[in-house]
């Protein structure tokens, strides 16, 4: 029995050291804040498939179980470095530390809401404009991700922060995983003990961006995230937010199976047109029907789609709004997410007051609409939904507050 005692304790050093030392690596050195990624003659094989990571092996003369072996300690163990890959021959972790690396991307900042919801500006490369925001909301059952799809947006919507930031570039599929991993080791999720249940347990795209703009490498994410032979996440678990880009609605059904969020904000075309540009692409009646196409094609676990509603004071608020809303919606399986605007810096927009957003959400209710109100979370440090944008210019050092 002390044996065992001894054993056990031995192990939990080894977790907390290997947890130490990746943390660490996570952070850009303060010293040198832009020396963030790769070494140049390095690949970063993060982000490749477990078939690309087969193939590699073979390039490298190993048998094929040697690249399933570290496909695993990449994506199920969160492992970032080769030595750390302990059933690999050293001649093998030496090969690899050579040639490839294993990078995520750089926390230069972290902030902690005085509600526990973290804000972390990552980095992903030596370009400073390369930053993107994502923020983590624990909850007393669940933990959630919200992830950035692009760096900047190109909607403009009047109301949302980030459209305030010029469209840079799409993330590619690794940089939209490597938030969640990121997410995961500073939530301890990482390295894995038995049978232990994830503090990061659902993931919204939500942040920064319109994830339907930059459908293939979200797709790509996605299957990434969901792979079961990796990370493993379940696909209910995850949800797709979109401003309404109608076309690619229903792949989010067939292709990926995971849920939709439709950000609404007005059941009024000219309302809804004036507050988000894209509305004049694709205008309230495409929009529902791609929706009806969605639940066609989504599984039972996946078929209600969240409309979300930011509440602006006498733009979007009236009880005339609610009844459009309802009938707007009343044939498909539903939940209003009601949003009290969260301001933020140069913004012309109020909040509707609590009494008129609680009146506005017990009429869609009583039309027979589930309907709730969103409790702001993180709107103290602009983590709030509609706050995201990449403030790399003032957010030069990483903290762990």
């Amino acid at each position: 029995m002390a044996y065992l005692f001894r054993k056990r304790a031995v192990l939990s050093c080894q977790v907390q050291s290997e947890y130490g030392r990746s943390i660490r690596r996570l952070f850009a050195s303060e010293a040198s804040p832009t020396s963030i990624d790769s070494p140049p003659h390095k690949v970063n094989i993060f982000g490749k498939t477990r078939q690309n990571i087969v193939d590699l092996a073979k390039t490298l003369n190993v048998p094929a179980y040697r690249g399933r072996q570290i496909h695993e300690w990449i994506y199920t163990k969160g492992v970032t470095t080769f030595q750390d890959m302990a059933n690999l021959p050293r001649s093998l972790q030496q090969d690899l530390d050579q040639r490839y690396s294993i990078d995520y991307g750089r926390v230069l900042d972290s902030q902690l809401s005085v509600d526990g919801t973290r804000k972390m500006l990552i980095r992903f490369s030596n370009d400073p404009k390369a930053s993107v925001e994502a923020v983590f909301i624990p909850e007393d059952h669940r933990g959630t991700l919200c992830v950035s799809s692009q760096i900047g947006c190109s909607l403009s919507c009047r109301f949302c922060h980030t459209g305030t930031q010029a469209l840079y570039r799409n993330l590619t599929a690794s940089e939209i995983v490597g938030q969640y991993m990121i997410a995961a080791w500073m939530a301890k999720d990482f390295p894995k003990t038995l049978n232990q249940r994830p503090n990061v347990s659902n993931i919204v795209f939500m942040g920064q961006g319109e994830p339907l703009y930059n459908f293939r490498n979200v797709s790509a994410a996605v299957k990434t995230l969901t792979d079961k032979d990796g990370i493993g996440m379940a696909p209910w678990r995850i949800t797709i937010s979109t401003s309404g880009v109608a076309p690619l609605i229903p792949k989010i059904a067939s292709e990926l199976n995971v849920g939709l969020a439709v950000s609404l904000h007005s059941a009024n075309n000219d309302v809804r047109s004036e507050i988000m540009p894209i509305n004049k692409t694709y205008p309230l009646s495409q929009l529902m029907s791609s929706c009806r196409e969605f639940v066609k094609c989504a599984s039972p676990q996946s078929q209600r789609i969240t409309f979300e509603y930011v509440m602006l004071d006498g733009i979007n608020d009236t009880d005339a709004d609610a009844n459009r809303l309802v009938d707007l919606i009343r044939d498909l399986p539903a939940h209003v997410n009601l949003i009290p605007f969260n301001p933020w810096p140069g913004s012309s927009y109020r909040s509707s007051d609590s009494a008129r957003v609680l009146d506005f959400c017990n009429l869609v209710r009583n039309r027979g609409i589930h309907a709730s109100v969103r409790t702001p979370r993180g709107d103290d440090i602009l983590a709030a939904c509609g706050q995201l944008k990449s403030s790399h210019d003032s957010k030069k050092s990483a903290t762990t507050s």
